[in-house]
């Protein structure tokens, strides 16, 4: 069993994934966004299933967000299911090589984990670090996707 997971969505799109909890949260269904809040709690379950979803298609709403997160979020997003990105490589695609924490500020503030898979973001050398749901959940996502998580840390750093 995950849990409970909250989505919200806006008309502009998805605004925020709560990562799982074993409280029950009530879905509130209010506004224009339920549609895509449904088909959003669909993928996710089909996700959580063990199926490769893919979420590329779905509108995101990160008004409020800085140019920079919103680039780091792209870039994040831009990571093929089953496969890792570390925080050094994610700086280099958006131009800021030295930006390495940064992009780990940007992941820490993730507002939407699965959707911008911040759990395929790993350290230099391959080490699982930070994730708002704990390692134990970002070991788990990353395992249901392939990911032989006990050789992550044999990688050659960047």
């Amino acid at each position: 069993m995950w849990g409970w997971f909250s989505v919200s969505c806006t008309s502009e799109g998805a605004a925020r994934i709560t990562l799982p909890t074993f409280q029950e949260n009530p879905t509130e269904e209010q506004g224009v966004a339920v549609d895509l809040a449904q088909d959003l709690i669909q993928r996710l379950h089909s996700y959580l299933d063990g199926e490769a979803v893919s979420f590329a298609d779905c509108p995101l709403d990160l008004r409020g967000l800085s140019s920079f997160a919103r680039e780091v979020l792209a870039a994040c997003r831009d990571i093929p299911y089953g496969e890792v990105r570390s925080y050094g490589q994610l700086a280099r695609l958006v131009g800021s090589p030295r930006a390495c924490r940064a992009v780990g500020r940007v992941m820490a503030q993730n507002p939407l984990p699965l959707i911008v898979p911040c759990h395929r973001v790993v350290g230099a050398s391959g080490s699982l670090t930070g994730f708002g749901g704990g390692l134990e959940l970002k070991r788990r996502l990353l395992a249901l996707e392939g990911v032989d998580v006990d050789m992550l840390g044999h990688r050659k750093g960047d």
